[in-house]
């Protein structure tokens, strides 16, 4: 066969490959997910500028048609003025977490987050809804002439005040119509959920909805659109802007409309939920529960943090997405959460998992490190074996497998630490990117790990610490195009990382650091064995 060049070659291709990788990675990411993510906030902002104008001058007037749902999971045309209108607040409901503002039409509002990390850039804190968006709790009927109507009856409140701060707190809601009366009993706990009883009379059916997704953070960092837990446990996302039409699903227990960070959600773990999803003008997914004439469903507004999801429902936690890399990311989490409960703080969280996962890796490094210092010692013989067979590559590699089984070098070992570092990087990346915990979390001179470092401090650490594993590290490539691409990686590298998460580029320093620490101490008792054989062979 005559397939195979050289060993050496191919081993220094799949570090080459890999490099570049990494290096893709990076490029992508400040090439193009960051000028989209900016191109896109500019046109948000246009578009709620635009819709601002739009709901100062046509406020009450009929605008826009929108598909609605039916009972038999049929899609009918509703007139329906919510979206482009206001409806006045009727109600303030004080949590521990946030607060809550029911509007006329029976909905809520707004909800501000009241913890004092969710600050925005001007100071306030954060607001989860966009106000011409689909709200939470939005009822929609089956029959038209009733949904027109309920969308011009104003709902009436029996308080217009709650301090569920301290324990539960019940709000009734009621809308008179004529042909049926809609009631809606909202009990909201001191943490910021809530459960909700609502039923229509007259068998009147009706759809309810979570509300389209909070319009905080949506971008192409992480997936943002729909979420569905059905009963046998297996999730449907739908990212905005993939829905052309409507989607009927049956056996739902949890269904989420969520952005990076930030969620509201409705569940019932006792009775699933039957609903629909339907697109808006843009392709983004809107979900509607059927709820027949009554429906009873627990709700959930708020920050995508991993305990208080938990105390709600443990399977809520799923409500957490870190897209393609979930099923590694999911675990990285877990043991972060797990070394943050015993430390208590975030940053050093990232130090001590780094050096837990170095320790882990550290059997399979080390041989490959010291496969990389045999391959650079075996290299003038390599090039021998190479020129002495230059027109059998068959032979050529015959003679180098030898070589390597002789001396004990895996050309492969080398490779094998930095292929299992893409799948941890690329997970450890994912959690830093979507973990809420992290926001607001400092260490040191970072004010909040979820954002870059302010003063670059970071990214030149890191591409220090990778200029100097670089310069120790045996190395056997001997084209001079791919020494010279090596050499300007660290270069690359800091640039790039000048704009990722804080807590991303403390987890690649520390990595370095370590890394820096292993090789040199390698180096060191390497050289000194090979002084020993040396002596040893001499006295022979």
């Amino acid at each position: 066969m005559n397939n195979t060049n050289n060993t050496p070659s191919t081993q220094k291709r799949i570090l080459f490959a890999t490099l570049l990788a990494f290096g893709f990675f990076i490029a992508y990411d400040f090439l193009y997910i960051q000028p989209m993510q900016k191109e896109k906030a500019e046109l948000a902002k246009a578009e709620q500028a635009n819709q601002q104008t739009t709901t100062n001058t046509q406020t009450q007037t009929n605008t826009q048609q929108n598909e609605a749902p039916t009972s038999e999971q049929k899609s009918v045309t509703l007139n329906n003025n919510a979206l482009v209108t206001t409806g006045e607040i009727i109600a303030t409901i004080k949590t521990n977490n946030n607060v809550i503002e029911i509007d006329s039409l029976g909905r809520i509002g707004q909800v501000t987050l009241s913890q004092g990390q969710y600050i925005n850039q001007s100071g306030k804190h954060l607001q989860l809804f966009n106000q011409n968006n689909l709200k939470p709790l939005e009822v929609r009927f089956s029959d038209r002439d009733v949904n027109n109507e309920a969308f011009n009856t104003k709902v009436v409140a029996n308080v217009s005040e709650l301090d569920a701060t301290k324990e539960k707190q019940t709000i009734v809601l009621t809308q008179e119509l004529n042909e049926t009366t809609l009631t809606k009993e909202i009990t909201f706990s001191p943490d910021g959920s809530y459960s909700i009883k609502a039923s229509a009379t007259n068998g009147k059916e009706f759809f309810i909805t979570p509300g389209f997704r909070p319009d905080i953070l949506a971008d192409v960092y992480a997936d943002h659109g729909v979420l569905l837990k059905n009963n046998d446990n297996t999730l449907t996302i739908i990212e905005d802007g993939d829905l052309s039409s409507a989607n009927n699903f049956v056996g739902i227990k949890i269904a989420s409309a969520f952005d990076r960070y930030y969620a509201t959600v409705l569940y019932n773990f006792e009775r699933s939920m039957a609903l629909s999803l339907m697109p808006d003008n843009a392709g983004n997914p809107q979900i509607f529960i059927n709820a027949g004439d009554n429906i009873t469903l627990n709700g959930y507004m708020g920050p995508k943090e991993y305990e208080t999801l938990k105390a709600l429902h443990p399977e809520l936690t799923d409500v957490i997405e870190y897209g393609w890399f979930t099923f590694i990311a999911k675990p990285m989490f877990t043991m972060l959460n797990y070394i943050y409960s015993l430390v208590g703080h975030w940053g050093w969280t990232i130090v001590l998992a780094t050096i837990l996962i170095k320790l882990v890796l550290y059997p399979l490094a080390h041989k490959g490190m010291v496969s990389m210092m045999k391959l650079k010692d075996l290299a003038p013989k390599i090039k021998e074996i190479q020129e002495k067979y230059k027109g059998d590559n068959q032979k050529a590699s015959m003679h180098m497998m030898e070589l390597y089984k002789k001396h004990g070098a895996n050309p492969m070992g080398g490779c094998l630490p930095i292929i299992l570092q893409i799948p941890i990087f690329f997970a450890i990346y994912r959690v830093l990117s979507n973990a809420i915990e992290l926001k607001g979390a400092d260490f040191l001179w970072v004010t909040d790990l979820a954002e870059m470092d302010p003063y670059f401090i970071l990214p030149i650490l890191m591409g220090a610490t990778m200029f100097l594993q670089q310069k120790i590290t045996p190395n056997a490539i001997q084209d001079e195009m791919q020494r010279k691409i090596f050499q300007y990686l660290p270069v690359m590298f800091t640039f790039f990382f000048l704009w990722f998460p804080a807590g991303l580029t403390l987890y690649w320093f520390i990595n370095n650091v370590f890394t820096v620490v292993h090789q040199y101490y390698l180096n060191r008792t390497y050289e000194k064995a090979k002084e020993l054989r040396k002596a040893a062979h001499e006295k022979v």
